[in-house]
């Protein structure tokens, strides 16, 4: 007589898992730009100053991941960032739209960073990892055509 206990058993041991093609759980792609040594800044929007924070490892339209040696980023917080990125085979990666009737290009976004993840990389170094949260969908999308000029990150 099989128990229930040993029925179980042997039926997971038959398991084959199943390679599913929507694997890829990113809603953006993400574009390698350690190589350009594009820095971002910490944002303080009472004094209208930035401070260097670190540097761009990768950048989807989506989020980013900053190289930094500050010890003081945390998971689940928030940071004001500045990003400035250069126009690019005259794509310009944000869009002005406050300002008039006309939309203008733009080279720098303000906004918040949603630290998900900081990873000790050595010695002093951190890679920290987020989501940009307060993105309007015109600069969304004018990043992620302006990305799309740019190499794949692994």
């Amino acid at each position: 007589m099989t128990t229930l206990h040993e029925k179980n058993r042997n039926a997971a041991r038959h398991f084959k898992p199943q390679m599913s093609l929507a694997s890829e759980q990113r809603e953006h792609r993400r574009y390698d730009l350690g190589g350009q040594t594009l820095t971002v800044n910490r944002w303080d929007a009472s004094r209208r100053s930035a401070a260097p924070l670190g540097y761009l490892v990768d950048l989807s339209a989506g989020g980013v991941r900053i190289r930094t040696d500050q010890t003081n980023v945390k998971p689940d917080s928030q940071i004001r960032v500045r990003l400035e990125l250069p126009t690019y085979a005259g794509i310009s990666p944000f869009i002005e739209t406050n300002t008039g009737h006309q939309p203008a290009p733009k080279t720098e976004w303000i906004g918040w960073l949603a630290v998900s993840r900081v990873t000790k990389v050595d010695g002093r170094n951190f890679d920290v990892s987020g989501r940009l949260v307060d993105m309007d969908e015109m600069d969304r999308g004018m990043l992620g055509l302006y990305l799309s000029t740019q190499p794949l990150a692994a």
